[in-house]
């Protein structure tokens, strides 16, 4: 018996033998789980609440009275109709334009850091509160009076002068309207003929029996629409792709950028991004049948047709008929297709039809005249990439040689993208970054823009695209919070100033005259 005790192990048998013990250790993994899943939904709650709770602040303070945070405003303009259901909700708010400056800037990158943070956090993420804090942001923009940026009195304008005064926007620049319309006084864009595309135009025209007031309501309805289907489309296109749909909206529809200044401002880019995403979905649902692919000749190509082939070349047509910038992705999706030679067809059919007919009625509407892309295109703003980089050569700003070089960078990029897409036979990947070339390379670069990239690193499977865009975002935000011009004041930073800075800035104050 002495001899049977000592050759015991050192350590007591657990009770219940291995069995039990194994069982015990997979409890406590578990219960280690839950702690840590328990404290990831409570960081991502908390981060859901930050952007929620800040982006009323700045809708409130922007809609208590007149401010700089609401430039179309004035100490003695600031109707009821325009200040909005929240208008003078926060009487006890500064009256000090500095400290103003400090307050939205701080809610802006309060909000970055949550909407960083809700990132990491999103599968950890009830899909219900996600949605709901979406829903309920895109509701207090949908209140707010017009923000910081805003170009929606000009969509107003532009369209009065056609349909009120017989004025083509795309020959007749606005100060030669009557002064007296009631939308030139809060539109800005005075010496410049429309740049916004011809399917968009013809929309401000079916506005313009509202009047301004309603007309300006009647779009930012529009354009949270927009906002809203277009994040329904992520979702859905993230489920036909096997990607978490949490995650993708809340990339897309928290970003605080395109809250504050897309929204904020009633930017049509929001149309632009509803018809592009439905296009990529319809693709993602259209699955290819090898019919015709490689034998049979054209014919095969293109019979039987494909209706939802077809209605996605003609989405992409209608976005870039909306605003030029989506121009830059039809070449990246065809290059997609290029291997699928039946979908190829069926896809610019839908584009040569849609292209047919927003010629059509631009034709009967306009004439022979396009929207002005060329004034636009030689506006540069001082933080703009292009202009940073003549700065940092010694060049005093952007110069016309280095505008001609990075349009080359552009065309480079572009025919890169083109090359992964068909490499791929997949252009979501591609057309992300296509759009951050497209934005990099833009003299007169806005907050919003970031947009643009946003839906497309969303679904992509590459997490470099999404840093990219996180990284872009936090760029444009130093670029354009109302505190920066502060901070560059303190450090000596005056890229206005020199004198290719003061031509630029010269050529805007024209326009805007």
């Amino acid at each position: 018996m002495s001899g049977d005790a000592r050759a015991l192990p050192l350590r007591d048998t657990p009770v219940g033998g291995p069995a039990a013990a194994r069982r015990r250790r997979l409890r406590g993994r578990r219960a280690g789980a839950l702690i840590g899943a328990s404290r990831a939904q409570w960081l991502g709650a908390i981060c859901l609440l930050a952007i929620v709770a800040g982006s009323l602040l700045v809708v409130v303070m922007a809609a208590d009275r007149p401010s700089i945070l609401s430039p179309t405003t004035h100490a003695s303009f600031f109707p009821r109709w325009m200040a909005g259901p929240l208008g003078g909700a926060w009487p006890g708010l500064t009256r000090n334009t500095t400290v103003l400056r400090w307050l939205f800037s701080g809610a802006i990158v309060a909000m970055y850091v949550a909407y960083l943070l809700a990132l990491r956090y999103a599968p950890a993420l009830p899909a219900r509160s996600v949605i709901a804090a979406v829903v309920l942001v895109h509701c207090f923009f949908l209140l707010a009076p017009p923000m910081a940026l805003t170009d929606v009195f000009n969509y107003i304008n532009y369209g009065r002068m056609e349909v009120v005064h017989h004025l083509n926007p795309y020959t007749t620049i606005p100060i030669l309207e009557p002064h007296s319309d009631p939308s030139y006084a809060v539109s800005n864009w005075h010496q410049l003929l429309s740049p916004y595309g011809p399917l968009f135009t013809l929309l401000t025209f079916a506005v313009v029996p509202l009047g301004v007031a309603a007309s300006f309501w009647g779009l930012k309805l529009i354009l949270v629409a927009a906002s809203l289907a277009t994040i329904a489309l992520v979702w859905r296109c993230a489920r036909l792709l096997g990607r978490d749909p949490v995650a993708a909206i809340v990339l897309v529809g928290l970003n605080p950028i395109v809250l504050v200044w897309g929204l904020g401002g009633d930017h049509n880019d929001s149309l632009m991004l509803l018809l592009i995403m439905l296009g990529f979905f319809l693709l993602l649902r259209a699955r290819p049948t090898g019919v015709g692919d490689r034998r049979g000749g054209p014919a095969r190509w293109l019979l039987p047709l494909s209706p939802t082939e077809i209605v996605a070349g003609c989405t992409f047509v209608a976005a870039a008929a909306i605003k030029a910038s989506a121009g830059v992705l039809i070449p990246v999706v065809l290059a997609g297709l290029l291997r699928s030679r039946r979908r190829l067809v069926q896809v610019m059919l839908g584009m040569l039809l849609a292209a047919a007919a927003v010629g059509g009625a631009s034709l009967i509407a306009f004439g022979l005249h396009v929207p002005d892309l060329s004034t636009q295109s030689r506006l540069v703003t001082s933080e703009s990439v292009p202009n940073l980089i003549g700065l940092a050569v010694s060049a005093g700003g952007e110069t016309e040689s280095l505008r001609l070089a990075l349009s080359g960078v552009l065309a480079a990029c572009v025919l890169a993208c083109c090359v992964y897409a068909w490499r791929r036979q997949e252009s979501l990947v591609a057309s992300g970054w296509a759009s951050v070339a497209l934005l990099v390379t833009l003299s007169w670069v806005l907050p919003w823009y970031v947009l643009w990239v946003l839906p497309l690193a969303a679904l992509s499977g590459s997490r470099r695209l999404r840093a990219t865009a996180a990284l872009l975002g936090a760029y444009l935000i130093i670029s354009w919070a109302p505190a920066s011009t502060l901070v560059w004041s303190a450090i000596g930073f005056h890229p206005e100033k020199t004198s290719l800075g003061r031509l630029h800035q010269r050529y805007v104050k024209e326009l805007l005259n």
